[in-house]
């Protein structure tokens, strides 16, 4: 056995489990929620519609952005109430997946 292995103690549902850790484990990009403020999208595609303006209070449920992806038109909605801030995109415009499309405040 490796004398230079550190083991950690690992719980899960109330159960420790004594282990080791990748490197590639060990060195990930934590995990942060997604932030409610700022709609991205979720797969890459053509901005069929900006349904909202600078400045507009929307809320929750309100369609902010048509997005078409693989002739599919996605309704991407407001998931709380507030002011729209920016739009980073117009009609037309091919976008990545994670693109930021607007942002509320």
């Amino acid at each position: 056995m490796d004398e230079n292995i550190e083991f950690i103690d690992f719980k899960y549902e109330e159960i420790s489990y004594r282990t080791t850790l990748t490197k590639k484990f060990a060195n990930r990009t934590p995990y942060t929620p997604p932030d409610s403020r700022k709609i991205v999208a979720f797969i890459p595609g053509t901005i069929l519609q900006v349904s909202v303006k600078e400045g507009e209070k929307v809320k929750k449920g309100d369609t902010l952005i048509v997005l078409q992806a693989m002739k599919m038109d996605n309704h991407l909605l407001a998931v709380r109430n507030g002011t729209v801030k920016k739009i980073y995109v117009k009609k037309g415009e091919v976008v990545p997946k994670h693109h930021l499309l607007l942002e509320l405040k």
